[in-house]
């Protein structure tokens, strides 16, 4: 791979790693209603698991998409409902009063999985394959995703801690179910390029 694919790729992952998506309006969402620390998990999840998705995908998982256009098509539906009712989810989130425990975040695992029904994380790590890997080598594909990772972990941090920073102001019960019924509202309109291509 030459360096002016690399850097191509870098400012493909920052690009598409740090504007706003679903994972990173839930990881601010997370971070305004539990805090940094307890949002690690999750921010890690959507890091290492989008990495692993690029691992995947370039192994033949794309190829599987281009045999069987219906699978596609079905993973599109699986997503926008996924997304809608994690919208629900967010948008009908109790206030968490300080001191007090109820309710938690998205876990590792949780995350991680969620790759696989996000829209955005579709279009990135089919695009960061079938364009920054000229040939698809193991070693290609692994060079992709350490890349990506490099960049999406620090990115996806960085939502969080806008929303840890939102919750000085979210201090009352009606801003903060504002800001969850907004965040809602935006992971909605997230899929409108997965619904009008």
């Amino acid at each position: 791979m030459t360096l002016d694919i690399l850097l191509a790729l870098a400012a493909f992952a920052l690009v598409s790693s740090i504007t706003p998506g679903p994972n990173n309006l839930m990881l601010m969402a997370s971070g305004a209603n539990f805090g940094f620390r307890r949002t690690v998990p999750h921010m890690l999840g959507v890091g290492l698991g989008f990495v692993f998705m690029i691992l995947v995908v370039g192994a033949g998982l794309a190829q599987v998409f281009d045999a069987y256009p219906l699978s596609y098509t079905v993973l599109k539906i699986v997503s926008i409902l996924y997304l809608t009712y994690l919208a629900w989810k967010i948008a009908n989130a109790a206030p968490i009063r300080r001191g007090e425990a109820s309710g938690t975040p998205m876990t590792f695992l949780q995350a991680a999985a969620f790759q696989w029904v996000n829209p955005k994380a579709w279009a990135m790590a089919l695009t960061a394959i079938s364009a920054y890997t000229p040939d698809t080598t193991l070693t290609a594909i692994a060079l992709v995703a350490v890349i990506f990772g490099a960049i999406n972990i620090p990115s996806v941090s960085l939502w969080t801690v806008m929303g840890q920073q939102m919750a000085r102001v979210l201090t009352n019960p009606a801003r903060l179910t504002a800001f969850n019924w907004t965040m809602a509202a935006l992971l909605i309109a997230s899929l409108y390029p997965v619904l009008f291509p």
